[in-house]
């Protein structure tokens, strides 16, 4: 048996209390991820974001009459910047929230978000492009159930490329499509009609002037977002749908075919006849790195039959895919299998080759 410094007998130590060392302003009990409910909270639906903060409407499902003017009464707009619990949690328009705090709407008052309700949709595209190469993907509106590609007949021409991708996009956030084709006073449509005929996407022509009933019936009563590249008219039609939406206007470069994106942010502006519309800035391009071949594929229910015994990995746009054969059998339309190969060539690509080079 060993022995102490003293030479007596080495003994087990005894610890008590006093030996714990306590680390000075440390608490000790254990943090907790539960956050406080806010049953009390109301609910906002956002219009619109600029830089941290978050112009949102109160009182947007309360009101049931047909009426603009009594859809107003119990309304107001709300400004609002996001809790610090929520993180990185982004908040785009079109997202429905949960505000407390001064929710007057008063001059100068300032709401905190505190929940984002679960989203039906979500609009992505990815920032794979030339603008964009971060390859971030990026929200664009959340809520959305019908998205409105507008695109001019001419001046600037139609960029079929860039349309393929804004169809997949909406594929994958699984929300109804819309062409709008504009400036139908400088070319016919006919041809561009066509080419989107296989994937049976609707579409309206608007005429310079002309009566916008059947536009606004198939926009009423949903939420639609309206995309295109600069130049298209987009922010004119938004202005003729929403006479007090004061958009701005400009035209389109005689040398490079592109017009200036005259609309900075998204904003939600809601119908005489119910229903809203998102107006987004124009763009130029529109990432699909966030979009996978399968997502593509489930859009052409007639075809998916046929992949079966493609090889594994195969991206049915080379000699290897099994869906020439199960075509040439005549198990669906030639038409639908080039539509197919078409939309998954856009979402390979990264800028949109139809897109007017620059001088």
């Amino acid at each position: 048996m060993g022995t102490d410094a003293g030479g007596g007998p080495l003994r087990k130590r005894e610890y008590d209390e006093d030996d714990v060392r306590i680390r000075p302003g440390k608490g000790s009990r254990p943090r907790t991820r539960i956050r406080p409910a806010h049953e009390q909270a109301v609910e906002g639906f956002v219009v619109t974001v600029d830089r941290g903060r978050y112009t949102c409407l109160v009182g947007a499902g309360e009101e049931k009459a047909r009426r603009r003017k009594d859809r107003a009464a119990g309304r107001r707009i709300v400004v609002a910047m996001k809790a610090r619990e929520l993180g990185r949690k982004g908040i785009v328009v079109g997202d429905r929230v949960a505000l407390v705090g001064d929710v007057s709407g008063a001059p100068d008052t300032l709401a905190r978000v505190v929940r984002v309700e679960p989203r039906t949709s979500m609009l992505r595209r990815s920032a794979d492009d030339t603008e964009d190469t971060d390859g971030i993907e990026r929200p664009v509106v959340a809520n959305a159930d019908q998205l409105v590609i507008v695109t001019a007949l001419a001046d600037p021409p139609p960029r079929p490329r860039m349309i393929d991708r804004m169809l997949v996009a909406a594929f994958d956030a699984d929300i109804d499509t819309l062409l709008c084709l504009t400036k139908s006073d400088l070319a016919p449509p006919e041809e561009l009609v066509a080419q989107y005929a296989p994937l049976g996407v609707p579409y309206v022509v608007i005429h310079k002037g002309g009566d916008l009933g059947e536009l606004r019936e198939r926009l009423a009563g949903r939420i639609s977002v309206l995309v295109g590249h600069s130049g298209v008219g987009k922010s004119t039609l938004v202005n003729a749908l929403v006479p007090d939406a004061n958009r701005a206007v400009s035209h389109v470069n005689a040398v490079t075919g592109r017009g200036r994106h005259t609309s900075t942010s998204a904003v939600a502006l809601e119908l005489p006849e119910g229903g809203w519309i998102i107006d987004t800035p124009g763009v130029r391009s529109f990432g699909l790195a966030h979009v996978s071949v399968e997502t593509v594929l489930a859009g052409f229910p007639d075809l998916v039959e046929g992949t079966v015994t493609c090889p594994k990995g195969c991206t049915h746009l080379g000699e290897e895919c099994a869906l020439d054969g199960w075509v040439a059998a005549g198990h669906a339309d030639p038409a639908r299998l080039t539509s197919l190969r078409r939309l998954l060539a856009s979402r390979e690509g990264t800028a949109d080759d139809d897109r007017p080079a620059a001088p």
